[in-house]
């Protein structure tokens, strides 16, 4: 089902419920008195626990133990349970034959795992939009980084002009998100891949703000590699996958040296120099050394489970309401303006970020808090060339990833956003559209002040 299909077809949320999560009960203290129901719409920062994946951990949890080192029936079971949630991220992937899953810590571990195995003199090839996860750790390569497109074609089209200049024998990689975590937009990646591949290069998914809202198969969409975060997956225990191709993993050094990525050490003769020999796992383990986090892998594979087994058409449905509802209602607020690479109607995920006439973003999004009890995160989201561009601001202007610097009532180079996903309860963003409204309208109830380089509620006095 397309999400142009689902958007016109989930006229109201009744597709299904929101999924179960962690805090949906928790209530927070209001600045003007009284507690709220916590309204959680930051999904694209960290998205709150499954329950079902939170009950599963639970129920191993009695049982953990060592991995692929262990005699005991503890170790055992562990070692199956983590091998096994290899196999369950692979089918959720869709991986091919011969495809490898890398357990990380986060996409950025991810992306700087295979930055780390890029074969001798690659190219990589990156847009400005790109989250810093996906536009940082290329240091050791020869980078090109590619202006901002306003169009999914221009996207293709400005990717094979880069592409048709570089040596055609040397290796190339492109480095491609699925949706954006500024504006949520869907990029065109199997566009983007046979792009790449026709021009010899590879193609890195960084999926960390795709795989929460739409299924995402390796083979359909034709990637070499997809990273993503557990903790944006309902899965929030410190683990990541890097999934894809073997070559490149296998042929590099291991990412961290250790055990577990070492088969087999051996001293050489003192007469030789002493020292040591060491050859390495050429499976996924080669970049798994130390201990892995079995407790953070298990919870990404039950995530794959619950999101797979509810169903995501039903659950890409019910988002595309939640997305008109929110965007329909800024609509309806003249001072609001709404950031969009594509235009409004390019298909998107639950991720929405926006200006405010006559507010600085974090004097909004801490009355947003302290007033409602909602959510939300401000600032250059760790994509500051992006929301710069979105926004018509140089590069030197100040403004960092959830800091800004203008007090409250002056101007700063920020946004505000709101993102949802499959927990988000329909009175949540009802909740979010509505202080909005209220807040351009009235303004704050309470005072404000700059406090290490944060808006927060001046206890003193109210407004």
């Amino acid at each position: 089902m397309s999400v142009s299909a689902v958007s016109a077809a989930a006229a109201d949320s009744s597709v299904c419920a929101p999924l179960a999560v962690l805090g949906r009960d928790v209530t927070v203290p209001l600045v003007t008195g009284g507690e709220v129901t916590y309204a959680a719409l930051d999904y694209a920062a960290s998205a709150p626990a499954l329950q079902r994946v939170w009950d599963d951990v639970a129920a191993y949890a009695p049982y953990y133990g060592s991995v692929h080192r262990g005699a005991g029936y503890l170790s055992q079971l562990s070692t199956d349970l983590f091998e096994n949630s290899r196999k369950t991220v692979a089918e959720f992937l869709d991986c091919r034959e011969g495809d490898q899953v890398v357990f990380t810590r986060s996409t950025t571990d991810s992306l700087n795992l295979l930055a780390a195995a890029l074969p001798a003199g690659c190219e990589v090839f990156v847009f400005e939009t790109e989250h810093h996860a996906s536009l940082l750790p290329w240091r050791d390569a020869r980078v090109t980084y590619l202006d901002a497109p306003r169009t999914p074609d221009e996207a293709v089209h400005t990717l094979e002009r880069a592409l048709a200049d570089r040596d055609p024998y040397g290796p190339a990689l492109v480095c491609v998100t699925g949706a954006s975590n500024v504006t949520g937009e869907l990029w065109p990646v199997r566009e983007l891949a046979a792009a790449a591949h026709a021009h010899g290069a590879r193609i890195v998914l960084d999926a960390a703000q795709l795989a929460p809202h739409h299924p995402v198969s390796v083979r359909e969409l034709d990637v070499d590699w997809v990273a993503f975060s557990g903790h944006k997956l309902y899965a929030p225990f410190g683990s990541g996958v890097l999934a894809g191709r073997s070559d490149w993993l296998r042929e590099a050094e291991p990412y961290l040296a250790g055990g577990g990525a070492s088969r087999k050490v051996t001293r050489r003769p003192k007469e030789a120099g002493g020292g040591v020999d060491v050859e390495w796992h050429d499976t996924a383990a080669r970049h798994e050394a130390g201990s892995p986090n079995v407790i953070g892998v298990y919870s990404i594979a039950a995530a794959c489970k619950a999101l797979t087994e509810a169903g995501f058409d039903e659950l890409v449905a019910r988002e595309q309401y939640l997305i008109r509802t929110v965007r329909e209602g800024l609509a309806e607020v003249p001072a609001v303006r709404v950031l969009s690479l594509f235009g409004d109607d390019a298909p998107r995920v639950g991720v929405i970020s926006f200006v405010v006439d006559g507010w600085n973003s974090s004097h909004f999004a801490a009355a947003l808090s302290a007033e409602y009890g909602i959510g939300v995160r401000d600032g250059l989201f760790c994509a500051h060339p992006l929301v710069r561009t979105l926004l018509g601001g140089e590069s030197d202007e100040p403004g960092e990833c959830g800091a800004p610097e203008a007090a409250p009532g002056e101007k700063s180079l920020n946004a505000i956003r709101v993102s949802f996903g499959a927990g988000t309860p329909d009175e949540h963003v009802e909740r979010f559209v509505r202080a909005v409204k209220e807040l351009v309208a009235d303004g704050a109830r309470w005072n404000y002040r700059t406090e290490d380089g944060r808006c927060v509620p001046d206890t003193s006095a109210a407004a």
